[in-house]
């Protein structure tokens, strides 16, 4: 009989790992018929959901035929790691192998990832994306997926850091054909990245014994789950060696395939005068960001005429000032929506349109010259600017009236001028320590998709609190900075902003009181003032902290603990939430804003500030029972957290 099933395991830094066994005892499984139960019963108690059917029947017959061949191949003793997720994402491996290695006899593991597929063919002929005539949309080539998963984690895992030499990646399709998927190898194979199918399952049995020795791997599968994750490399501090020299940035699954739809796009519209419109949907964290600033820094390299905008004065400028510190050149990649209403037809290869959510009915403004105001929608305006143009974005950050970048209007807009859509759809998470059960929490809080609050049940991945006063708030975010955590504390726009600071002011107006708790605002403008920052650097110059900030400026960025203080515009009553529209202080809204439009923008607005945060979150709201009702969902939950994941930066 085999081992008692060991249950999933919630590891440093937030990784999770459904099943472990060595290959004899799930071949045992596998021969009882228990296998998929068990991994079933694993999964819904990790994710709090049933899997999918697809991922069960992957369960039932990719994980025998890598099993099979390990027995077969005498690793019995080799350890399987089952869905090990990539650190501080919620992207997992099918399977990751550890055991010893035949000749170093050191630490050696090789991730697999397993398909079905019995035959697969390069998307007009751009091997890096490929064809299943069963899916309605190009996907990775396998050997680049399971090549990003081995960088990803050589990357963010410590153990394998030290080792590089010690990690392996192949892609097994048990039901391909040679003739089948030929096409897919016109991929370049490496260590990292190669292919075998079921046709050639014995050259796959040798690779195998070519990295695995048949001895127990139990050690060194412990030393990979021990490794010390490293968190993700922040946006702001690498954008200027991202942009001027090199890749910083792994990109994986959707994202690469993002990344290459765009570069396909590109070389398309090289060869034939081809335009081409992107649309790539995702969260907060989702890596939408990267996805821009990867594809920017390799055009850029190549000389390709591109050029980065978005509807965010914080993000460009904090972007120009990051990236273009040295070069100015570069500063000026960085634009905004409203720079292309004299744009000339196709005047650039590529308009990367970053935080697309914040697009808006027309680009004019009360500054525009006369003979702009052509009421011509923004959104055509872009589309025109460039041959392929890309818009990334997140319908839930819509936080103004008048902003309304949503696919679909992307889509239509790109119809009314025939031409082709690709959507793109990011479904992983990089922010909050990439727990998708956090976003979904706070999406069901907020009842934005139609969900209900639940209470929240810590995932090892992320850390959540609430505080009973601001000062509560503030002193457990001050002893966070002191073990080496970037923090902020962020508001609803429920406390008037002074704009104008005085010569004779020795201090900044603390505009945002609550009892006897008063912190300013964040300054006003693209100076700093009295040691504070400009607003656009809020989120990202550590002197930030000492002040309360806003939507706008938060927005866009992450840090490793996020302070959300709720003010009165969003309130709990009995079972339900009700959105005060007069407690609002935010200038945007107008007599003209619907109740429905001040409903929906204030709840996307908190699921903005509360999904900034890299590590933890902690909360505090100025009513008591709406403090009581968060209080009921999440303390019991966090007083049994484990202890956080370390620090990213100080």
């Amino acid at each position: 009989m085999p081992p008692p099933a060991r249950v999933h395991f919630v590891l440093p830094g937030g990784v999770f790992l459904l099943f472990r066994e060595s290959a004899a005892s799930v071949a045992t499984r596998i021969l009882e018929g228990s296998l998929a139960l068990h991994l079933t019963e694993n999964f819904r108690h990790l994710h709090g959901r049933m899997p999918a059917q697809a991922e069960i029947r992957s369960w039932e017959r990719s994980l025998p035929a890598l099993v099979n061949a390990l027995i077969e191949a005498g690793l019995d003793e080799v350890e399987v790691l089952v869905e090990y997720s990539l650190p501080l994402t919620s992207k997992r491996a099918d399977a990751v192998l550890a055991g010893v290695h035949p000749t170093t006899r050191e630490p050696s593991y090789v991730v697999v990832e397993l398909k079905q597929w019995s035959s697969a063919y390069p998307d007009e002929e751009e091997p890096l994306l490929c064809r299943i005539d069963s899916y309605a949309r190009p996907v990775l080539n396998p050997i680049e997926q399971v090549r990003g998963y081995c960088e990803y984690l050589l990357s963010f895992n410590g153990a394998l850091e030290r080792m590089p030499k010690s990690l392996a990646g192949v892609a097994f399709l048990h039901n391909a054909t040679e003739f089948g998927v030929a096409g897919l190898r016109a991929v370049k194979e490496d260590q990292y990245g190669r292919m075998y199918t079921g046709e050639h399952r014995g050259a796959f049995m040798e690779f195998l014994r070519s990295r695995l020795a048949a001895q127990p791997g139990a050690q060194a599968a412990d030393e990979l789950l021990a490794g010390k994750v490293r968190p993700s490399k922040q946006l702001m501090s690498v954008a200027a060696a991202e942009i001027r020299d090199r890749e910083q940035f792994v990109l994986i699954a959707e994202q690469r395939e993002a990344y290459e739809q765009v570069m396909s796009a590109v070389r398309k519209a090289k060869r034939s005068n081809h335009k081409r419109v992107i649309v790539v949907t995702g969260g907060p964290g989702s890596g939408k960001s990267v996805v821009a600033m990867s594809l920017l820094g390799e055009l850029y390299r190549r000389g390709v005429p591109a050029l980065h905008a978005t509807g965010s004065q914080s993000f460009t400028k904090t972007m120009r000032k990051v990236a273009g510190a040295r070069k100015r050149e570069v500063q000026q990649l960085f634009k905004y929506f409203n720079s292309f209403m004299d744009a000339e037809p196709n005047d650039i290869d590529v308009l990367i349109c970053d935080e697309a959510h914040r697009l808006r009915k027309t680009s004019a403004n009360r500054y525009t010259k006369a003979e702009l105001r052509t009421g011509r929608p923004q959104v055509a305006e872009l589309i025109d600017a460039a041959r392929v143009p890309v818009f990334l974005l997140d319908q839930h950050q819509v936080v103004r009236p008048g902003e309304m970048g949503t696919k679909e209007a992307i889509q239509q807009a790109a119809a009314a001028q025939g031409l082709e859509c690709t959507v793109v759809e990011l479904d992983g998470q990089f922010r909050c320590g990439g727990s998708e059960a956090y976003e979904k929490w706070v999406v069901d809080l907020l009842g934005l998709d139609g969900g209900t609050p639940h209470h929240w049940a810590p995932d090892g991945k992320f850390k959540l609190r609430t505080a009973e006063s601001p000062r509560e708030l503030e002193n457990f975010l001050i002893s966070c900075r002191k073990e080496g955590y970037g923090a902020r504390i962020s508001a609803g726009y429920c406390w008037k902003w002074t704009t104008k600071i005085t010569p004779t002011m020795t201090a900044l107006p603390t505009d945002v009181v609550i009892g006897d708790w008063a912190r300013p605002w964040n300054v006003y403008g693209d100076r700093s003032v009295l040691g504070a920052p400009p607003a656009p650097l809020w989120a990202t110059d550590p002197a930030g902290f000492t002040q309360v900030g806003c939507v706008y400026t938060a927005q866009g960025f992450e840090y490793d603990w996020s302070g959300v203080i709720m003010g009165p515009d969003l309130v709990w009553r009995t079972d339900h939430w009700v959105v005060d529209r007069s407690a609002s202080k935010d200038p945007s809204f107008t007599k003209a804003t619907s109740d429905e439009d001040i409903d929906r923008l204030i709840r996307n607005t908190y699921k903005v500030l509360l999904t900034r945060g890299m590590v933890g979150t902690i909360i505090y709201s100025t009513d008591p029972e709406t403090r009581e009702k968060l209080r009921s969902l999440i303390h019991a939950a966090s007083e049994a957290e484990s202890p956080a994941p370390a620090p990213s930066r100080a």
